[in-house]
């Protein structure tokens, strides 16, 4: 396989690759059956150029010449209640987030179709988190989506249950996981 190249960058580099990210993003998804692309490529662009404030944002961008996938997320803070409504409900204290430092958002991770089942998704994964100071790592993904849920237990990640999507969200609810960090060899 073609060297891969895995940058870390902020916010302000982030802005101004808004556009390949959004390429990227729809050419991830592709044309899905049942789902308007522009809908869902939009929500994207909302989600993304939103995310750019939040708190220790970071982007992981994968290249073989032109970006081929990207993650990105930040550090959760209480105030976001990122847990409300989760069901099953937590034990007490799984929601403090202890002045923002407890919980990093894997919010997206998306690869190009041509490059999907290269290890790149995971080469991306692996280089966001072990970058990250936080004491565990939250996502969530289509319920739907088993395949993909499959492939998260596989990384680490536990599902915790299904919170419901906020307003604007694509999914009335999504599957959510957590996983502890640091990352343990994969030897």
């Amino acid at each position: 396989m073609t060297d891969v190249t895995y940058s870390r960058l902020n916010a302000g580099a982030a802005a101004l690759l808004m556009d390949q990210l959004c390429e990227v993003y729809a050419d991830a998804y592709g044309e899905v059956s049942g789902e308007d692309t522009n809908v869902k490529a939009d929500a994207f662009r909302d989600r993304a150029t939103g995310a750019l404030g939040a708190r220790n944002f970071e982007l992981v961008t994968a290249r073989v010449g032109d970006v081929v996938g990207f993650v990105f997320g930040y550090s959760l803070r209480q105030e976001r209640d990122w847990f409300a409504g989760l069901d099953p409900a937590p034990e007490p204290g799984f929601t403090d987030e202890r002045g923002g430092e407890r919980t990093v958002v894997l919010a997206e991770i998306e690869v190009r179709k041509a490059w999907q089942g290269k290890g790149i998704g995971r080469g991306l994964h692996d280089t966001f988190l072990a970058g990250r100071r936080e004491e565990r790592a939250t996502l969530t993904a289509n319920p739907a989506a088993t395949a993909t849920h499959a492939l998260y237990a596989g990384w680490g990640w536990q599902r915790v249950g299904t919170i419901p999507g906020r307003p604007g969200a694509y999914y009335r609810e999504y599957a959510m996981f957590v996983r502890p960090l640091p990352l343990a060899d994969r030897g």
